[in-house]
């Protein structure tokens, strides 16, 4: 796709209604990107209204076909590349269905499609990384947590530790430094990577530091899929100060969640 010099449009689509890659992205790549968003209509009342603290199965039953269309539809044609930002819909959906949901969306839409856990893999992969160390909000919740794990293990990754993070209920409330001390004294020794689910998180201010402080490769929920969007366009997928996936002259295996 080529898309000259201008900024890469985005279309964010997503359950939930506290904000994420919406926030992040053009935070962390301004000018590179504009970004649209659009919530997908909640099928079951109350559904990720107010709060990122959505289970499983009400995730599963809010992310339809129609109701991504319906989402997506609000955005189209205006837009070069489809981001669904939702870590724990991967983690509810579990793989294969997050793969076929993906498909599904690029060829109804005929755009690039890209989803935050695929994206993760796609990052791992590329890096050549096994063992990797999880942490997700407190607001996943004990069952979004385990799933999380599962759905690395299921991928073939080493979850040599996972952990639901004592911080902030509230995503407003946690900081940079929160995040940075409380992964940076926890962390596994056996990790290669650091995980951050979570794209209502907004934990991309925390990379830098944590790579520093750690010496490993950090991926945040919002930080990756933003490689991921970039690569899917043919764009640089370079945005100083968020960590070694954005940095210049890192290699890349192309390995896309695209069909």
């Amino acid at each position: 796709m080529d898309i000259g010099d201008r900024p890469t449009r985005v279309g964010v689509l997503t359950p939930h209604a506290t904000p994420g890659a919406d926030a992040e992205l053009p935070e962390m790549a301004p000018g590179l990107v504009r970004v649209g968003t659009a919530r997908i209509r909640a099928a079951v009342p109350g559904v990720g209204v107010s709060r990122p603290r959505t289970p499983a199965g009400d995730l599963r039953a809010q992310v339809t076909p129609e109701a991504l269309d319906e989402a997506a539809a609000a955005l189209l044609p205006a837009v070069d590349v489809l981001a669904v930002a939702s870590t724990s819909l991967g983690y509810a959906l579990g793989h294969a269905a997050e793969y076929e949901l993906v498909g599904r969306l690029r060829a109804r839409w005929g755009v690039p499609v890209c989803t935050t856990s695929l994206s993760v893999v796609s990052a791992l992969r590329s890096r050549h990384v096994q063992r990797i160390s999880l942490v997700h909000p407190p607001w996943f919740g004990q069952s979004l947590h385990d799933l999380g794990s599962q759905y690395f293990r299921g991928q073939g990754f080493d979850v040599v530790d996972a952990r639901l993070a004592p911080l902030p209920d509230d995503p407003d409330q946690v900081e940079p430094a929160m995040v940075v001390e409380y992964v940076a004294q926890h962390l596994c020794s056996r990790a290669d990577a650091v995980v951050i689910g979570g794209n209502g998180f907004r934990a991309a201010r925390a990379i830098d530091a944590l790579e520093a402080r750690t010496g490993r490769l950090v991926l945040e929920a919002n930080q990756v899929l933003l490689w991921s969007v970039l690569r899917s366009v043919g764009a640089p997928t370079i945005a100083a100060g968020f960590g070694r996936m954005l940095g210049p002259g890192e290699s890349d295996g192309h390995t896309t969640n695209e069909r």
